[in-house]
């Protein structure tokens, strides 16, 4: 969600693109489109700018992206509905608005430059700050929180998996033996930490040694993944005939599971051998990106943050009769 407080400087990443594939599902009357993770309301904006009938629904876990994305779309007021909640809710928050179904849907998943930028926020190892992490700041669990109280196991799980760290279980033996002596509660501690215990080697290479706990935290802190695994399957399942999804990730495991998800409803399911395809078992939908898209040079020589994104899209061909 990368996209400056003010609303200039660098564009929302592959923008051009991300119009270009939703453009023709929202060739309708009073087409509505579901900005999942809507941050700073650059995607919406510049969609909204594009489909002067276009009705957005726009949903973020952060108070400060609401608010600031409520002043940059007043132009639009009359066209949009803002939640405050987690794309997870995504079935209960089209309930509410009024709809079963529509016509796109928008994931920018991942941290926006606000987060990322105020170093109380706590998301970032080159801050000294607290040990935050939280994009929701209503809610209790924190970095420090699981830092400071999860088991050496329950550690090198969430390190393994979310920050596909392979000396996971160094980092979490070493977190645990230091918040003996005092809790860890500062975003400078923790990255110390975490360099003490991956090997000198390994440290030479491959960036800041932290950032990979840091993914791990923040992905445990905001229940980023299993959030994504329930959005994505109900934006779906919302999509009308010809609607399209379009998804933008920035490390391995959201796109893997953007990919798995897609994939899942493009395939045809007909028992192998039959002489003619199962109408019943028939691909939904239909892939409009060949692989994860990437952001092109020019892009990225003005936004840098660009760099991981990761843009899938598809497209509901059928629906169940």
């Amino acid at each position: 969600m990368d996209d400056n407080v003010g609303g200039g400087g660098h564009v929302p990443v592959m923008l051009d693109r991300v119009l270009e594939l939703l453009g023709p599902a929202l060739e309708v009357p009073e087409p509505v489109v579901v900005d999942a993770n809507l941050g700073l309301g650059g995607h919406s904006q510049a969609l909204l700018a594009a489909h002067p009938a276009l009705r957005l629904i726009g949903i973020d876990r952060d108070p400060f992206a609401i608010e600031h994305s409520t002043r940059r779309l007043s132009p639009y007021a009359e066209r949009i509905t803002l939640v405050h909640a987690s794309s997870g809710d995504l079935t209960e928050v089209l309930a509410r608005a009024g709809h079963t179904t529509v016509d796109g849907v928008l994931f920018d998943l991942g941290v926006s430059s606000p987060q990322l930028d105020e170093a109380e926020r706590g998301f970032a190892y080159s801050y000294d700050a607290p040990l935050d992490m939280r994009m929701d700041t209503s809610q209790e669990l924190t970095a420090e929180r699981v830092v400071n109280t999860y088991s050496a196991a329950e550690l090198t799980r969430i390190l393994r998996d979310y920050g596909e760290e392979r000396f996971a279980g160094r980092v979490a033996g070493l977190i645990v033996k230091e918040r003996a002596k005092e809790p860890i509660a500062s975003t400078k501690r923790l990255a110390d930490i975490v360099r003490d215990a991956i090997p000198a080697a390994t440290r030479r290479t491959g960036g800041n040694p932290a950032k990979r706990t840091f993914q791990a935290l923040r992905i445990e802190v905001n229940a980023e993944l299993s959030a994504l695994e329930a959005a994505l399957p109900a934006a779906l399942d919302a999509l009308v005939l010809g609607g399209r999804v379009v998804v933008l990730s920035y490390h391995s495991l959201e796109d893997r599971l953007a990919k798995q998800a897609l994939t899942a409803r493009t395939r045809d399911t007909s028992p192998p051998g039959l002489p003619v395809p199962l109408p019943a078992h028939q691909p939904r939908f239909r892939l409009l990106t060949r692989g994860a898209e990437l952001p092109s040079d020019e892009e990225l020589a003005r936004n840098p943050r660009a760099a991981s994104a990761r843009l899938r899209a598809a497209e509901r061909i059928r629906v169940d009769d």
